[in-house]
């Protein structure tokens, strides 16, 4: 289960929660322009844009969960199983594989309307990465800056949706997810109105109380709304500190906690990971459950036109700040002065 969700104050950011109850060992990928991108029908795409995102290391190829582009393309992949159908080979068609529709479509994009372009022409190939390695079922959210769109491929064939809402959760299928929002048309930022009845003079007890009815459950659709709400409200500076925090407040909202989504076999479903993109900077920041400090990544900082594949691995040990330690450092500075 997972959270997909955009923001934008100056800059752009894109982002997603990771929520599964297990682990792929996965890493921060940077994918420079000049590695080779194979696409078992579709060949070899030598040069391409570069790309940041979480991935699982797997055969060298860059197996993302979610990645932006150095164009300011984001994407990312949520779970959408039971309703996810792919097909076979089909002549006419561009016929790209789940774990190859990412890098696909950041490779080539610089925007969604280019993105739509290519995935109109798509058909979702059935084949596995390999046997022990399932396809996996999926549906995607595909941003920019601008504008933001849901794929999905169904028994109907494939869907392409507009995301006024900016959030991705799991099942049911998009345009069920944003129906559900008329539920909560009486929701509200602000402090609750008596429209209870006339003739009663009620007050309010307690500030937030616009928000009642808010769903608070862990399932994807409460997730969605939830994450709708929060993400639509939201304020923020401008700065990169002050959007990036409140991207992750944002992607809070919907953290699942160790021991409240018990699965069958006695294991518990927990936020694996955050993470925020700075789309149009190239920085890609996470956090993990045992370790909420911030970390990022810069990808300009790295050798975009390098030919093979640069991982970061996550830092996952909880980072604790001792105030005592940071003012004895700082006394000690002053003294030295």
């Amino acid at each position: 289960m997972c959270t997909a969700v955009t923001y934008k104050t100056k800059d752009f950011y894109f982002g997603r929660t990771l929520d599964n109850d297990f682990s792929y060992r996965e890493k921060v990928l940077v994918t420079p322009r000049n590695y080779p991108l194979y696409f078992r029908d579709k060949g070899t795409l030598a040069r391409h844009y570069a790309m940041i995102g979480m991935a699982c290391a797997a055969e060298n190829y860059p197996l993302y969960y979610e990645a932006v582009n150095e164009k300011g393309l984001g994407m990312a992949g949520l779970n959408f199983v039971g309703n996810a159908v792919y097909r076979e080979k089909e002549v006419g068609k561009d016929n790209i594989a789940q774990f190859e529709l990412i890098p696909w479509l950041l490779g080539q994009c610089s925007n969604v309307k280019e993105a739509k372009s290519l995935v109109e022409q798509v058909n979702l190939w059935n084949t596995p990465f390999r046997d022990q390695l399932p396809a996996a079922q999926l549906h995607w959210m595909i941003s920019d800056r601008e504008s933001s769109i849901v794929v999905e491929f169904v028994e109907e064939g494939r869907k392409i949706y507009d995301n006024p809402a900016g959030v991705l959760t799991n099942n049911p299928p998009f345009d069920m997810q944003m129906s559900a929002l008329r539920n909560y048309m009486h929701l509200s930022a602000k402090a609750a109105e008596n429209k209870f009845a006339a003739g009663l003079k009620l007050e309010a007890y307690s500030r937030g109380m616009g928000a009642i009815g808010l769903p608070g459950d862990l399932s994807s659709q409460s997730r969605f709304v939830r994450a709708a709400f929060v993400r639509m409200n939201s304020s923020s500076g401008e700065g990169e500190t002050e959007s990036v925090s409140q991207f992750f407040h944002i992607l809070n909202s919907v953290d699942q906690q160790r021991g409240c989504c018990e699965l069958e076999d006695g294991g518990y479903e927990v936020t694996i990971y955050s993470c925020c993109c700075n789309a149009d900077k190239g920085i890609y920041y996470y956090a993990s459950y045992d370790n909420h400090q911030i970390t990022a990544v810069d990808m300009r900082r790295e050798d975009l036109e390098a030919e093979e594949l640069i991982w970061h691995s996550l830092i996952l040990k909880e980072q604790i700040r001792w105030q005592h330690e940071m003012q004895a450092v700082a006394e000690s500075k002053r003294d030295a002065e």
